[in-house]
């Protein structure tokens, strides 16, 4: 029987090798990447449709989230990247930090993405003057260099530092720069909803001492008006931030600052309303115009590339920046 099977398939393979050759080439083409990324234009999301708020105001335009897609480093989709003027090669090192990869990249952006819904609520909230309640924060380990020795894993909040309790990385960093090297640091964690003991040494770097790991600070809070956010899995990073506190404000407040215009826009926002900046500036414009936007937004340092490319290619979209939220926030008033 095995015989029988085994001269089919032989038989099989003979006369249609050179078609399982050509699918075999084909599937190699597209699967195996390449040490390479591939930006193109990408989109806007509107955030009416992610962000409400309890009892919150109507509002007649829209604050929309723009965002760059990103491609695997496949060589079709390289090939054709020489053909398309915005489709642009990075090298995969460019946009991962040295000694991580892709996963814990992810996962580094994923909780930068909590970290800027936070900053965005809390900004929205005390522009408004509504009321929230900070109750807790929680500091997550999300990068460890190469020349840790720790056994740290990314992700793990931090509760205390040699017995003494931390809220901030600055707090962390105050414990740990006042330690000499080659010192072992015991770390309470929160580790999958389960606290934890970990270890990490520290050692010198240019005069000053570090135990080779960065946090991410978000918060637990209650507000007033209740707001809720929705994200998907395969969402990450910070840029958003600004445009989320944005649509949050509007909605707390009786003033519609969107005056029924489409306004997309990008841009990080820290707790203390610091609007930063963000990568890939081209394709999100390029995106907000394809949306058919009215304003876009950015941060101050992404202006005058905004500007450059919106006149390279026409564009008519008004263009406008700033570096505080309170600052942008008189801007579209004003407008």
């Amino acid at each position: 029987m095995f015989t029988k099977i085994y001269e089919k398939i032989k038989a099989f393979i003979k006369e249609n090798y050179k078609s399982l050759i050509v699918l075999l080439i084909v599937f190699l083409l597209f699967t195996v990447e390449l040490p390479y990324r591939i930006y193109t234009p990408g989109g806007a999301i509107n955030l009416n449709d992610r962000i409400t708020v309890t009892n919150g105001e109507d509002v007649s335009g829209s604050f929309n989230m723009a965002y760059v897609s990103m491609m695997k480093g496949t060589i079709p989709f390289l090939l054709i990247s020489k053909i398309i003027p915005d489709w642009d090669i990075v090298k995969k090192e460019d946009i991962t930090i040295e000694g991580e990869d892709l996963d814990e990249m992810m996962l580094r952006e994923r909780l930068s993405l909590k970290e800027s819904q936070d900053a965005a609520v809390i900004n929205a909230y005390k522009a408004a003057g509504k009321k929230l309640t900070i109750n807790s924060t929680n500091n997550c380990v999300n990068y460890i260099t190469e020349e840790a020795d720790t056994n740290l894993l990314i992700g793990d909040n931090i509760v205390s530092a040699n017995g003494i309790k931390i809220n901030s990385f600055d707090e962390l960093k105050s414990i740990i720069e006042k330690l000499p090297p080659n010192e072992k640091v015991t770390l309470k964690v929160i580790r999958a909803d389960k606290e934890k003991t970990a270890y990490a040494k520290t050692y010198e770097v240019e005069g000053a001492t570090k135990i080779g790991v960065s946090l991410t600070t978000t918060y637990n809070y209650t507000t007033d008006p209740e707001v809720k956010i929705k994200s998907k899995s395969s969402e990450m990073g910070s840029s958003g931030g600004l445009m989320m506190s944005l649509t949050i404000y509007n909605k707390l407040v009786k003033e519609d600052i969107t005056k029924g215009k489409t306004i997309v826009g990008t841009g990080t926002i820290d707790i203390d309303g610091n609007i930063g900046e963000i990568g890939g500036v081209k394709y999100k414009l390029i995106g907000a115009v394809k949306n058919k936007a009215d304003i876009f937004i950015c941060p101050v340092e992404n202006y005058e590339e905004a500007l450059n490319v919106a006149k390279e290619k026409d564009y008519k979209i008004k263009i406008i920046s700033a570096k505080t939220f309170p600052e942008i926030l008189t801007k579209l008033k004003e407008l």
